[in-house]
């Protein structure tokens, strides 16, 4: 991809973390929502914590800037980092503003004295660390997010089989994934859309956007525009469907993956 390298995480973070990533960047890359968080290291700025995006949003950094990074799947930093997803909904925050100053300068201090191969994985010990202390599987977050990963279920039918109210399952997905299931169905979808991509590049937009749940091509377009300001020929371009590197967030059904 350039400028942006994914790579696999540990495999017993793999239920926590989608991937790692390293970065040199120049210019303004776009990026897409994909219901994930992440903490990053940029050299010369310090750690910074990526809340959830409910839109595509654009940054541009000075030549040659390196970062690193982990991306957390949906639902899982929130517990972690003990505060809710939807405090930090479309925005960045320092990391000592959601656990504490003390973390923050112990992890500055060992990325900052590591090799640049090395800086992946101290991040990875500072995920075990929290995940120690803190991390619990909530089986309704659990829930929700295995079934939109599969198929585009509407509210009531995920309230239902979680044994909720709508309104209680709305304030369980606002503090895991940062917005409701009805976001966090459309961005999956979408997410959804681009691993098909991927997987049957054969495919044309139209059967792509049935097989993920749009009703559909005219439906797929308006939300790729929505959630990503471009068409889905366009989308498709980017490196988004590539951010995951070899893992993905969704999951794709037997038929839909490549005979």
């Amino acid at each position: 991809m350039g400028w942006y390298t994914p790579q696999s995480v540990a495999p017993d973070l793999s239920d926590i973390l989608v991937c790692g990533w390293t970065a040199c960047a120049e210019g303004e890359h776009l990026l897409v929502p994909d219901a994930c968080m992440d903490v990053l290291w940029i050299r010369g700025v310090g750690i910074r914590v990526c809340g959830p995006e409910t839109a595509a949003w654009s940054f541009t950094l000075p030549p040659g800037t390196r970062s690193v990074g982990v991306r957390f799947r949906p639902g899982s930093a929130s517990p972690m980092l003990r505060t809710s997803a939807s405090e930090l909904r479309d925005s960045r925050a320092d990391l000592s503003d959601v656990t504490d100053a003390r973390t923050e300068r112990i992890l500055l201090n060992r990325l900052e004295n590591s090799e640049d191969h090395e800086q992946v994985s101290v991040l990875e010990d500072a995920v075990r660390s929290w995940a120690s202390s803190s991390f619990r599987h909530d089986p309704v977050i659990n829930h929700v997010r295995t079934a939109l990963s599969e198929h585009s279920w509407n509210v009531s039918s995920l309230a239902d089989a979680a044994a909720l109210t709508s309104r209680q399952l709305q304030r369980r997905c606002n503090d895991a994934f940062g917005y409701g299931p009805a976001t966090l169905r459309a961005i999956l979808r979408l997410q959804r859309f681009m691993a098909l991509a991927r997987s049957r590049p054969a495919l044309g937009l139209a059967e792509s956007a049935a097989h993920c749940g749009f009703s559909d091509q005219a439906h797929l377009t308006r939300e790729c525009r929505r959630i990503s300001s471009l068409t889905p020929a366009a989308l498709l371009r980017t490196q988004a469907p590539d951010w995951h590197g070899s893992d993905t967030v969704v999951a794709l059904t037997e038929g839909d993956a490549v005979a």
